[in-house]
């Protein structure tokens, strides 16, 4: 959300200093790992959709501008049972916003993507449209036009903290103190420890993902093998990537131990490993093999699951662009938009209704008393 938003306000001209303690792109974070998924039918909520059609867009225009490929389209499948969450609610937005999908059965799913031992009464939701990001080469491409826009990056540098007077802000950081007209804080993991208290409870999950070496190449492999999420038990979610020559990349999504950026474990353990094969055996057995690579990567989560991109109560001038709560990367570009027009005071495009601080604030404030 950083490297978008100071791509977007450098392009538009205003003066901008970008600060990260770990230049990025790193892989202590949640942008990292090689490849993430971009979707169109999204099943966590149909007012998703017209913002990641609009990071289409701003994906598209980075790469022009970048001169690199950062997007593949391969389409992609979304497994589980016909009325589990993720079928219905991804078939829910394709039907609410006129997307293209097709339904296949559990033979179908079989017979068009052998390596999918699609158990009978599951069903398949192929949507065209979905594809593969590649995040690093993408952060790093914004980075890199921020700059030639003429944005300083100070990078190895760490914010501190911000105090707030009638003509503008002070930002404290351990190169020194800076004025600024407005604040962007997309600060990931990191939110936890700079926000003011009681603002928002976010929760860091430690997540691990591996690369498989596939049992079966010639399965795993791009055209017979699509970027896909199984929901394997209620609500319960394996999603992985074909084998672009590392592995099989495949991970759980949620269920990862609660941490801190401080106390985060990031050496992946033959438990963390053991988790992902246990749906993998079932539903995919030709890509449980040995495990090539491995890696760990964090989570911040808001209590409804959902984003929080907003102006700080009391202070329009700074704007919190965080948590993703797991499913965000994929709409950096257009977020990165519509936090430069938060910055700059204008009303963004996009409906962020959706992820206002104020949904906390209600939820408390109607939480029963003991």
């Amino acid at each position: 959300m950083g490297s978008m938003a100071a791509w977007e306000l450098a392009r538009r001209g205003a003066r901008v200093v970008a600060i990260d303690p770990n230049p990025p792109p790193h892989a202590l974070g949640s942008s990292h790992g090689g490849t993430r998924m971009i979707r169109e039918a999204y099943f966590e909520a149909p007012f998703y959709v017209p913002m990641v059609r609009r990071a289409y867009d701003r994906w598209a225009e980075l790469e022009r501008a970048g001169g690199e490929r950062l997007l593949e389209m391969t389409g992609g499948l979304m497994v589980g049972p016909p009325d589990g969450a993720l079928v219905a609610g991804a078939r829910a937005s394709a039907e609410a916003h006129g997307l293209p999908y097709e339904i296949l059965d559990a033979a179908e799913v079989r017979a068009r993507f052998p390596a999918m031992l699609a158990p009978e009464g599951t069903v398949g939701l192929l949507e065209p449209r979905l594809g593969m990001l590649y995040p690093e080469r993408a952060v790093a491409a914004a980075l890199r036009l921020a700059r030639e826009a003429g944005a300083a990056l100070r990078l190895g540098e760490a914010l501190l903290g911000w105090s707030a007077a009638e003509n503008g802000l002070t930002v404290r950081t351990t190169g020194g103190a800076l004025r600024a007209d407005a604040l962007v804080l997309a600060l990931g993991p990191w939110a936890g420890d700079l926000l003011p208290p009681g603002l928002v409870r976010l929760e860091v999950a430690r997540q691990v993902q591996a690369w498989f070496a596939p049992a079966e190449p010639e399965l795993l492999a791009l055209p017979r093998f699509v970027p896909f999420i199984w929901e394997w038990a209620p609500e319960r979610y394996l999603y992985g990537f074909p084998d672009q020559g590392a592995g099989a990349k495949m991970a759980i999504h949620r269920e990862g131990d609660a941490t801190t950026v401080a106390a985060v474990d990031r050496t992946v353990r033959p438990a963390d490993v053991a988790a992902i094969r246990e749906p993998l055996r079932r539903v995919l057995p030709a890509a449980d093999g040995e495990v090539r690579a491995a890696s760990v990567c964090l989570y911040t989560n808001a209590p409804d699951g959902h984003f929080v991109i907003d102006r700080l109560p009391g202070d329009p001038r700074v704007v919190l662009a965080s948590p993703c709560s797991g499913h965000g990367f994929k709409f950096a570009s257009a977020l990165g938009e519509a936090i430069a027009d938060l910055a700059t005071g204008r009303e963004p495009a996009l409906d962020l209704a959706p992820f206002r601080l104020e949904r906390f604030q209600v939820e408390r404030a109607e939480a029963p008393r003991g």
